[in-house]
């Protein structure tokens, strides 16, 4: 965040259709999502980019702490968004199981896919309020870390790179499911991208240069 103008984000197009998940997530809740959720993170980081380079350049006061707070926030849910979408696929091409690196790293730690799956959705159907279940590689070790996120600050912890990444804010999912977390968590492993995995493991195995990009 340092120099003569700073970078602004975009909002990101979807690799699919908005009702290309149906049935288990329908179009409202993905146009919502996207279009509406996504994109006010998207606003609100490049809002809070605003001010701290007008900040920088001496033409207004800012609240750092409040301003970097809105810049995180925003920010996070951006990366995680941008993780999220890709991290899906239309039923056929989604669901099932992984192959490859992703296959064997979730057998070499977790001792199988199914009891991976279960840790993952309890993690997902148990996070506290608002925030998100994820799938992180650790590349010093190159282990799989399962992990609950909270709101969007706390994008993940000790440099471990998201994989795969499940939205369980209610904006996610309460249109279709109203307060059933649980159907929702099920009924999305019919729709994961194991393809797009496999690629964000490769690249965090590769230092993790390209795996937060679409």
């Amino acid at each position: 965040m340092v120099g003569e103008s700073m970078k602004r984000y975009e909002l990101p197009p979807l690799p699919y259709s908005y009702n290309a998940l149906e049935p288990y997530i329908i179009e409202e809740i993905m146009r919502l999502h996207h279009t509406r959720h996504h994109q006010a993170y998207v606003n609100g980081a490049n809002a809070a980019l605003e001010k701290i380079e007008r900040h920088m350049k001496g033409e207004m006061q800012i609240d750092i702490r409040a301003v970097l707070r809105d810049f995180s926030f925003n920010y996070g849910g951006h990366i995680m968004h941008t993780i999220f979408w890709p991290n899906m696929a239309p039923p056929g091409k989604g669901g099932g199981k992984p192959g490859g690196v992703t296959a064997d790293l979730i057998n070499k730690t977790f001792g199988s896919f199914e009891k991976f799956k279960d840790l993952f959705s309890a993690a997902a159907k148990n996070v506290e309020g608002v925030g998100w279940a994820v799938l992180a590689l650790d590349p010093l070790t190159e282990e799989l870390r399962i992990y609950q996120v909270e709101k969007h600050n706390l994008l993940i912890t000790s440099g471990a790179i998201p994989v795969l990444v499940l939205d369980v804010w209610e904006h996610a999912y309460y249109l279709q499911y109203k307060n059933d977390r649980g159907s929702y968590v099920d009924n999305w492993w019919n729709v994961v991208n194991w393809d797009d995995v496999e690629r964000r493991v490769r690249s965090a195995q590769n230092h993790g240069k390209a795996s937060l990009s679409l």
